[in-house]
C-alpha cells in the first residue's frame, strides 16, 4: 500500500524505542528512595520474611484485616518465624565485583567505608607464571618517595585489580578501554603500564575528585540529604542497639548449655523456647527491645532479625571468632601438643575431641592453656582412621602438625599402640612428638589391677556394688536407707569412672553401723523372698570382721590414689608436678605396707564394737591328715587366721599397688632424664658443667630430626651457665623460672626448652570434661543436632572465658557484612 514502511525500517524503529526506554531506565534514582523496592527485589518477598519472620511475632487475628495485596506480601509472615533467609547465601559488598548495579545508597556506604584491603593473601599464579603484588599499591615518585594508590582494589574472587572510584562514578559513556572501571584487569606483565596510563587519563582524575568530594561532603554532613542522613544515621545506631542484646541473649544461652527453640517461635505464646522468653523477659525492663516489638506489631518493620537461622548466623560468628582467638594464640606459642579423646553420642555417633595444650605468655606472664577446639565425627576408630582424621583437622586450622612437641591419650589400644597406633603413627612423621600416657587412667588402672588382685578383694567390691543395687533398685528402700544414713550415701562402682570406688566406700566406712541397721529394718519390713535372701547375706557380710577391716584398708589405698588423681587433672598441672605425686604414691604404699595393717586393724576393732560384732577373725576348721608310717613326725607350722589375712589379702593388694604403678609410670622416666635438669631451679643451679653439657646434648638430641633441631646445644649450655648466676636463690617452678627468662629476653634456647617441657600433656582430663558437655549439649531432645552446630555450641560453652572478650561491634560488622540488604546498619 502507498505510504507504508517496509518491515526492516518498522523492525529498526522498534529497537531505537527499545534502546531509548532502557537508557531512561533508572534515571529518577537519585531523586527518589526506593529502599522497600530494593529489599524485595533482592530477596523477593519470601526470603525477605524469611529472614524476618514477622507474622510469626504478630498475632494471628489480625490477618483478617488485610486486604488481599497485604496477604500476598506477608503471606509468610502468618507463621514464619521458623522460616529465616539462607545463611549460606552471602554477599560481600566490598568485592568490586558487585558494583556493576549500585544503587546510591550502596555507593553511598561505599564511598564512607572507603575501599577494603585484605592482607595476608597469597596471590595465585597465571598461566605465565606471574601473580598480582602489593607492590602494584603504592607507586615510586621520581624524588624517592611513595605514593599510596588508594583507589586500586584487588577481588581475590576473580584475580582481578579495579579503580574504586571509577568503577563507582564512570560515566555512562565510559570508554570501554578503561578496564579497571568495568571487567576489572588481570594482564599482569603489563599492569604497571596500564596503572600509570590510568591515573593519569582526564576521567579518572574527575571521577577522583567526585569521590573525594562526595567523603568529604559525608565527613562534614554537608550533604543535600542532611536531614535524612541523620535519620538513617538514627536508625543505625537503634539497630546496632537491638543487635547487641540479640548478641547477649545468644551468648547467654550458649554459656549455659540451653536450647534456644521451642515447639513454635511466636513471641508471648507457650512453648516458644528459651531465646524468645529471654527477649521478652528483656522488653519488660529495656526500652530499645519494647520499641522492636511494637515495631514488629505494628507492620512497621518485617526484618526483626529473630528467626531461628539468624540465631545460627550468631552462633556461627561467635564460634568462629572464639576459633579464630585460639589458633592465633597457638600460632603466637608456636609448640603445642595434641589431647585426643573418642565417645559415642546420644545418637550412637563416635565422636573424638581435639584439645590443644600449649605455653601462653602474656603480658610477661606464662600459662599452660589447654584449647578445645572441635568434636570430630569418627566412622573408622582404627589407629589409621584416628590418625587421617586428626591430620585433616589440623590442616583445616592451619595448624602445622611438624609443631606437636607432645601427644596424650587414654590407655586405648587403637590411640597408644606401638605398631598401629595414633601415637606410633605421629611419630613417624614427627619424633619430636613424644608420647604420654594419660596418668589418670593409669592410676584408674592400677586401682583396677588391685581389685582383681585376690578373691577376697573381688567379693568386698561385689558386696559394694549389692548394697547400692538393693537400696536403689526401690524408692521406698532408698527412703529407709536415708533416714539411717542422712548425710553420705552409697554409690555405684564404675571401671571408667576415676572417683567412683572412693566415694561407694566412703559412705560404708563412716557410716558402716547405720547402714548395718538399714538392712536390718529393710529385712524385717520387707515380703519379697529375694529382697530378704538378699539382705540377710548383706548382714552376714556385715557381721564378718574380715569385710569391716577390708573396708577400712580400702578407704586408706583409695583416698591416697583419689588425692593424686585430682590433683593430676588440673590443666595447668606440668609433668614435674606429676612424677612428685608419682613418687609420693610410691611412698605412701612402701610405708603402708609396714605400718598400715595395724593401724588399720585398730580402726576396725572400734568399729566392730560399736556394730556389736566380735573383732576376731574366723577360724578356719584345721584337717588332721593321717601320716603313714615311715613319715618324720614333725608337727606342721599353724598360721594364725590374723596372718593369713595379712599375708593373703593385705599384703597382696598393696605389694600390686606398688608394682602396678612402678610398671604403668615406667614411661615418665623418659621424660625425666630429659626434662629432669629443669625440674628445680635449686638443682639446676648446682649442676656441674659436665653434667649440664650431656643433659644439652641430650635435650638436642631428642627434639631433632633430620637437618633441623628446637635448640642448638651450645647455645642451651652457655645460656644455662649465665642462668645459673642470676638465678635467685629461692626455689622456682618452671613456669616462674619462663618468665624470669622471657622477663630478660637473652636466653631464646632456654625458654624454647621450658616451653617444650611444660607443653607436654599430664592427662586427657579436659577431654573428659569436654564429653560432659556434649551430653548436656547432644541429648535425648538434641539428637538430631547438626555437626557443625554442635561444634560451634561447644566450643561456645567450653571456652566462654575467650567468648566474654569477643567484641561485640566485631560480630555486628561481621554479621551486617554478610548480605547487601544489611548494609543499612552499617
Amino acid at each position: 500500500m502507498p505510504g507504508q514502511k517496509p518491515g526492516c525500517q518498522k523492525r529498526k524503529k522498534r529497537k531505537q524505542d527499545e534502546l531509548f526506554v532502557q537508557s531512561l531506565r533508572g534515571s529518577l534514582d537519585k531523586f527518589v528512595t526506593r529502599a522497600s523496592a530494593n529489599e524485595n527485589s533482592e530477596s523477593g518477598g519470601a526470603n525477605e520474611n524469611s529472614e524476618s519472620g514477622g507474622g510469626g511475632i504478630n498475632n494471628p487475628d489480625d490477618s483478617s484485616h488485610l486486604s488481599e495485596h497485604d496477604n500476598v506480601v506477608n503471606a509468610s509472615n502468618v507463621e514464619s518465624l521458623n522460616v529465616c533467609e539462607n545463611p549460606n547465601s552471602r554477599v560481600d559488598i566490598f568485592d568490586p565485583r558487585y558494583w556493576e548495579n549500585l544503587d546510591n545508597k550502596m555507593r553511598d556506604v561505599l564511598v564512607e567505608k572507603g575501599p577494603q584491603r585484605e592482607l595476608s593473601l597469597v596471590f595465585p599464579l597465571d598461566a605465565n607464571k606471574r601473580r598480582f603484588s602489593y607492590n602494584y599499591y603504592s607507586r615510586k615518585l621520581r624524588n624517592g618517595e611513595t605514593s599510596d594508590r588508594n583507589w586500586l582494589v584487588y577481588s581475590k574472587h576473580v584475580n582481578k585489580v579495579y579503580c574504586f572510584c571509577c568503577k563507582l562514578f564512570k560515566s555512562r559513556n565510559c570508554s570501554n578501554m578503561l578496564a579497571l572501571a568495568n571487567d576489572g584487569y588481570n594482564d599482569w606483565k603489563h599492569l604497571s603500564e596500564r596503572l600509570k596510563d590510568h591515573e593519569k587519563s582526564v576521567e579518572h582524575m574527575n571521577n577522583m575528585k567526585t569521590w573525594k568530594e562526595l567523603k568529604v561532603r559525608f565527613e562534614k554532613n554537608l550533604t543535600i540529604d542532611k536531614p535524612l542522613q541523620k535519620e538513617i544515621a538514627k536508625e543505625k545506631e537503634r539497630w546496632r542497639f537491638v543487635l547487641a542484646r540479640i548478641i547477649a541473649v545468644v551468648k547467654f544461652l550458649a554459656k549455659r548449655n540451653l536450647a534456644f527453640r521451642g515447639k513454635n517461635e511466636k513471641l508471648y505464646q507457650d512453648n516458644n523456647g528459651n531465646f524468645l522468653g529471654a527477649i521478652e523477659m528483656i522488653a519488660e525492663f529495656d526500652l530499645i527491645i519494647q520499641d522492636h516489638i511494637r515495631r514488629i506489631h505494628s507492620h512497621e518493620i518485617h526484618c526483626h532479625y529473630l528467626g531461628h537461622n539468624i540465631q545460627n548466623e550468631f552462633i556461627s560468628l561467635l564460634a568462629h571468632n572464639v576459633q579464630l582467638s585460639i589458633v592465633k594464640t597457638i600460632k603466637e606459642s608456636r609448640y603445642f601438643s595434641v589431647i585426643l579423646d573418642c565417645t559415642p553420642d546420644v545418637s550412637h555417633q563416635e565422636q573424638m575431641t581435639l584439645i590443644i595444650r600449649c605455653v601462653k605468655i602474656s603480658n610477661r606472664k606464662a600459662s599452660v592453656e589447654e584449647y578445645f577446639l572441635e568434636f570430630l565425627k569418627v566412622d573408622d576408630t582404627t589407629g589409621l582412621g584416628l590418625f587421617d582424621k586428626l591430620l585433616d583437622a589440623l590442616k583445616s586450622l592451619t595448624l602445622e602438625f611438624e609443631n606437636i612437641r607432645g601427644q596424650g591419650y587414654d590407655n586405648g589400644s587403637n590411640m597408644k599402640g606401638k605398631h598401629q597406633g595414633v601415637q606410633k603413627r605421629l611419630l613417624d612423621v614427627n619424633p619430636k612428638a613424644l608420647y604420654m600416657p594419660c596418668a589418670c587412667h593409669s592410676l584408674n588402672l592400677v586401682v583396677s589391677d588391685m581389685a582383681h588382685s585376690c578373691v577376697k578383694a573381688i567379693s568386698f567390691f561385689g558386696i559394694v556394688q549389692r548394697i547400692y543395687a538393693l537400696f536403689s533398685s526401690s524408692s521406698k528402700r532408698w527412703k529407709i536407707l536415708l533416714d539411717h544414713v542422712p548425710c553420705f550415701t552409697v554409690k555405684s562402682l564404675c571401671n571408667t569412672r576415676w572417683e567412683s570406688r572412693i566415694k561407694s566406700v566412703k559412705a560404708i566406712r563412716f557410716k558402716a553401723p547405720q547402714v548395718r541397721s538399714a538392712l536390718l529394718e529393710l529385712y524385717e519390713s520387707c515380703d519379697d523372698a529375694m529382697t530378704k535372701s538378699d539382705a540377710e547375706s548383706l548382714i552376714m557380710a556385715f557381721d564378718n570382721f574380715e569385710f569391716i577391716l577390708g573396708i577400712v584398708i580400702w578407704y586408706d589405698i583409695l583416698f591416697a590414689i583419689n588425692s593424686v588423681s585430682k590433683n593430676l587433672q588440673s590443666k595447668s598441672f606440668c609433668i614435674d608436678n606429676a612424677l612428685k605425686q608419682l613418687q609420693g604414691v610410691c611412698l605412701f604404699f612402701e610405708k603402708y605396707r609396714h605400718e598400715g595393717f595395724s593401724s588399720s586393724l585398730s580402726i576396725a576393732q572400734t568399729i566392730a564394737r560399736d556394730m556389736d560384732v566380735d573383732p576376731i577373725f574366723p577360724q578356719k576348721r584345721r584337717v588332721f591328715r593321717k601320716k603313714q608310717f615311715d613319715e618324720i613326725g614333725l608337727d606342721e607350722e599353724i598360721q594364725s587366721s590374723e596372718d593369713a589375712f595379712r599375708v593373703n589379702y593385705f599384703l597382696v593388694v598393696v605389694d600390686m599397688a606398688i608394682t602396678s604403678v612402678k610398671t604403668r609410670f615406667d614411661q615418665m622416666k623418659t621424660f625425666e632424664s630429659v626434662f629432669g635438669f629443669l625440674f628445680d631451679s635449686k638443682k639446676l643451679k648446682t649442676l656441674h658443667d659436665s653434667d649440664l653439657q650431656e643433659h644439652c646434648c641430650n635435650l638436642c638430641k631428642t627434639f631433632s630430626h633430620g637437618n633441623s633441631s628446637d635448640v642448638d646445644s651450645d647455645d642451651l649450655f652457655s645460656e644455662l651457665r649465665v642462668l645459673q648466676t642470676t638465678l635467685p636463690d629461692v626455689s622456682m617452678e618452671p613456669t616462674e623460672v619462663l618468665e624470669f627468662v622471657e622477663d630478660i629476653g637473652c636466653y631464646p634456647n632456654v625458654s624454647i626448652a621450658y616451653r617444650i617441657m611444660l607443653t607436654i600433656p599430664v592427662t586427657v582430663a579436659s577431654a573428659e570434661r569436654s564429653f560432659s558437655k556434649l551430653k548436656l549439649l547432644k541429648n535425648f531432645l538434641r539428637s538430631s543436632m547438626s555437626q557443625e552446630r554442635l561444634n560451634d555450641l561447644a566450643i561456645l560453652c567450653i571456652e566462654k572465658n575467650i567468648l566474654e572478650s569477643i567484641d561485640t561491634e566485631t560480630i555486628i560488622h561481621d554479621f551486617v557484612s554478610t548480605k547487601t540488604r544489611k548494609n543499612r546498619i552499617l
